[in-house]
């Protein structure tokens, strides 16, 4: 981005007002990113002429306008999450022979964005547009590792905020620790017939440059057949397209 200071900066700038809940002042923005206040003064200028940047008067504090949101909406219009992971998730079920499927977090829920089916396989629950407690799925399991605990308490604030399913499943914040704790220690999530009777699934997350989850990947195989040394297998390549998709999402910085 050498060639492009003025669009990479402009860049930093927004991204920097999307990882504060409230506006902030033009001269923390300069200080936080290392520019000039003449610079950031200017692009602020820019980039709310253009709607990306809403300046609040009173407050002399700069936030997201609704340029920005706009702009989101198109991004999740154009499904790039599923686009993206396609074909690694393609390659990943020709390697294992077994069913995969690609998930987001939305609040305490799972979305399932694609799955991919074996040959031979049984049906899943898992369809494109279903929505499962994600505290119950091995893909929200490994997203909700990643999470920092303080975001994890304020999506379960009481044990009303867990649903069973089957009958299993953790029941309260103190058991779901647990769960993430020995997630994050193994590496990947496994749930074993908590979301079908007799079938488990393991699941890593994919995430973006910055360690925050961006989707799950999960495999999901006959409980009969889950010996260590099987798992092993499935989550090695399960981690593998995860990083594959992760450096397509969110690719390195020039």
């Amino acid at each position: 981005m050498a060639n492009a200071p003025a669009a990479a900066n402009a860049l930093d700038v927004l991204e920097h007002l999307s990882r504060h809940a409230e506006p902030v002042p033009a001269a923390a923005i300069a200080r936080d990113l290392g520019l000039p206040r003449s610079s950031v003064y200017h692009l602020l200028k820019v980039l709310h002429g253009r709607g990306y940047v809403t300046h609040y008067t009173e407050e002399r504090r700069f936030g997201l306008g609704s340029a920005a949101y706009e702009l989101g909406s198109a991004y999740q219009r154009q499904a790039p999450l599923a686009r993206l992971a396609r074909s690694a998730m393609r390659r990943l079920v020709d390697q294992v022979g077994r069913n995969a499927h690609f998930a987001t977090l939305d609040g305490r829920d799972v979305i399932y964005l694609l799955e991919e089916r074996a040959a031979g396989q049984p049906t899943l629950v898992t369809d494109v547009g279903v929505r499962l407690p994600a505290h119950l799925t091995a893909s929200g399991l490994a997203l909700l590792s990643a999470l920092p605990q303080a975001h994890v308490r304020a999506l379960y604030p009481d044990r009303g905020s867990f649903v069973q399913r089957n009958g299993t499943g953790p029941r309260s914040l103190t058991e779901l620790r647990s769960l993430l704790s020995r997630t994050r220690a193994d590496g990947f999530a496994r749930e074993d017939g908590t979301v079908t009777p007799s079938l488990s699934s393991i699941a890593v997350p994919v995430l973006d440059r910055s360690g925050r989850p961006l989707a799950a990947i999960a495999v999901t195989f006959r409980s009969e057949d889950g010996s260590p040394e099987h798992v092993a297998d499935l989550v090695g390549r399960t981690r593998s397209a995860a990083t594959e998709i992760s450096r397509r999402l969110s690719p390195a910085r020039p």
